[in-house]
């Protein structure tokens, strides 16, 4: 089965190089940036060519979606980059294209805050997407680089979703119908992004999910099959929001940044402001046949479970990051 995973932002190592291949990963976006700029950013690239020549026999590059076949054809993992801010073009549009020609397909508007593009979901005032921000969408549609929504605010994501001419993701997050988490999204964010031809990534995350670190299988799956019922089967996946191996310093950096002297809790809070704890069914990559076999169980068909479990990424991916002619 062709597996994609949305969203990851694990310590990456060859042992979780291996899970993935056990776990029949057969593609991950990772996250490359959460708030470094754009001199930041060139390191990071930096950082996975290395990985890529030192674990070449179990993870390559991925360019384009046709890389993914290819990565498949030689039995390894295909990796594809994505940040979760606009930081990396700093205020130069000029770096849109740049990026995407270095391999980053994905980039989010904002992270939790208002940006240089849009506002972030954790903003009281939500003013939508920017002057900058409506060209830089166009010039991401232009270049073939995926707008992706996960930490924007509602207006911003309805005005993303208006202003540009591809279809506008969500990578990792669940409906708020399921869990009323900031981070999760309404069914007027969830039906308008399946109406642009999107896809929403859920999230395996415990602060996303309703009882959190006891969130069941069999819960998930059925909110599952209740956004399927909500946004059509086609415009369903998985973005795990897996971060395995990760010490609290990076929690601490994808909360607070630079910005903040205060500290910032995301969606946890001062008497619980570490890691959540794992959910007893999804630990590491190895996990990722259970949520098939969740899927299995709640009655999905065998051409349902494909899609969600990967077909429908790789459809996005198609669509999503060919350059405009």
């Amino acid at each position: 089965m062709l597996t994609i995973d949305g969203l990851q932002y694990s310590n990456w190592s060859r042992e979780i190089f291996e899970q993935m291949h056990a776990g029949g990963v057969s593609a991950v976006h990772a996250t490359l940036v959460y708030h470094e700029n754009t001199r930041e950013t060139l390191s990071r690239f930096g950082d996975w060519n290395r990985r890529f020549e030192e674990h070449s026999d179990l993870i390559m590059p991925v360019y384009e979606a046709a890389d993914i076949e290819r990565a498949r054809e030689s039995g390894r993992v295909g990796v594809f980059f994505g940040a979760q801010n606009c930081s990396p073009i700093e205020d130069d549009i000029d770096m849109i294209a740049v990026m995407r020609r270095l391999g980053l397909l994905i980039m989010q508007l904002t992270y939790n805050n208002q940006s240089l593009l849009a506002t972030g979901c954790y903003e009281s005032e939500d003013p939508g997407v920017t002057r900058f921000g409506r060209q830089a969408i166009e010039e991401m549609n232009r270049v073939g680089m995926i707008i992706d929504m996960s930490h924007s605010s509602e207006r911003s994501t309805l005005d993303a979703i208006e202003v540009s001419s591809r279809p506008v993701i969500i990578s990792h997050a669940n409906p708020a119908s399921f869990h009323p988490a900031k981070r999760n999204k309404s069914d007027t964010v969830l039906k308008a992004i399946a109406e642009s031809g999107g896809l929403l990534g859920f999230s395996v995350y415990p602060f996303h999910l309703k009882d959190g670190p006891d969130c069941t299988l069999e819960s998930f799956c059925n909110m599952v099959a209740d956004t399927a019922d909500l946004m059509g089967i086609d415009h369903i996946g998985i973005g795990t929001d897996l971060c395995q191996g990760q010490p609290q310093s990076v929690l601490d950096w994808m909360r607070n940044g630079r910005w903040s002297k205060q500290m910032d809790f995301g969606e946890g809070n001062k008497n619980n402001a570490g890691w959540p704890r794992p959910l007893s069914w999804f630990k590491d990559n190895r996990d990722f046949p259970t949520i098939s076999e969740g899927l299995r169980q709640k009655g999905f068909s065998q051409e349902e479970i494909e899609k969600i479990m990967g077909r429908n990424w790789l459809q996005q991916l198609k669509i999503g990051t060919e350059p405009c002619t």
